[in-house]
């Protein structure tokens, strides 16, 4: 019997009453599908509009390995974006929606613990991001069909859109602690997923640009190889590193650093997952203890 704790813990956890709810909430309503549709009617009217850009013709079986590549790295990139849209969205209310109505207290009076209902909340919502991201498996398997592309490297992009996912969402989780109001917590979540995207790249191009216009880093080009961190932390770059295998990042490394570093063998998409987790558990951890303010600070006094 005490093999079988763990295994029956887990299972306690994951059929826990948060979860039970938030599935029954989210996956019986009608809004569920008809999001579902229209991502896939996104996603397929794109796909069919990047087929025929990049010149797959189907009714003569005229392929080319360089189109296919092409066609994955766009489907990826629109794919990370549509995730990138949307999760905040399903996150940033979890909490924040629960004091709107008022029925937050009753659920803080439950059995379940500050890390269950965060966690739970948390899975719940990324388990419906998951269900549309995996719906989109045969626009994936069309170019999957016509070669180029491998098995590792399509688990490679799903397992970096899960994880993007969770960072995201956390993100979504944490400000829906803090913020009162979902419309800001969604706001906040936003920004700071723009921040990511946009505002890492600004950063590197503006310190970038600096270096090589104004000479800062001398003879010494060692001396501005901390720029490279701003895009290991952007999703965009990170993701282009796992279709590329690193190679581009390595590349670029080399050729920007004198002297070498651990990073200097470290791709784009480890750095991020790397820095990323750090910043998912203290999202986690930040909202755990914003969920009861109150009980903190009896704590304390």
């Amino acid at each position: 019997m005490s093999k079988l704790q763990p295994l029956q813990s887990v299972k306690q956890f994951f059929m826990n009453p948060v979860i039970d709810k938030e599935y029954r909430l989210r996956m019986r309503t009608s809004r569920s599908m008809w999001t579902l549709l229209a991502y896939l009617i996104a996603m397929g009217l794109f796909s069919g509009v990047i087929f025929s850009i990049v010149g797959i013709d189907m009714r003569n079986s005229i392929y080319s390995s360089g189109f296919t590549g092409i066609t994955f790295i766009v489907l990826s990139f629109a794919q990370l974006g549509l995730i990138a849209f949307m999760s905040p969205g399903l996150t940033a209310g979890v909490i924040s929606s629960e004091r709107e109505k008022q029925t937050l207290n009753l659920l803080l009076t439950t059995q379940q613990t500050s890390f269950t209902i965060i966690v739970s909340k948390l899975i719940a919502s990324i388990s419906f991001m998951l269900l549309i991201v995996f719906s989109t498996l045969p626009l994936y398997g069309i170019v999957f069909l016509y070669g180029g592309i491998s098995p590792g490297q399509l688990l490679s992009v799903f397992a970096f859109f899960i994880f993007n996912m969770l960072v995201f969402g956390a993100f979504g989780v944490l400000f829906s602690t803090i913020f009162k109001r979902t419309m800001i917590a969604v706001i906040v979540t936003y920004g700071v997923v723009l921040f990511m995207f946009v505002g890492t790249g600004i950063i590197y191009l503006l310190f970038s640009f600096g270096y090589n216009s104004y000479g800062f880093s001398g003879n010494n080009p060692a001396n501005d190889s901390w720029i490279l961190h701003f895009l290991a932390i952007n999703p965009g770059f990170a993701l282009y590193s796992v279709l590329d295998g690193g190679d581009w990042y390595m590349s670029l490394a080399r050729s920007s650093r004198a002297s070498k570093t651990f990073f200097d063998h470290v791709p784009f998409w480890l750095e991020y997952v790397i820095f990323y987790t750090a910043i998912l558990v203290l999202a986690i951890y930040g909202a755990i203890r914003n969920l009861r303010p109150v009980s903190r600070k009896k704590k304390g006094v």
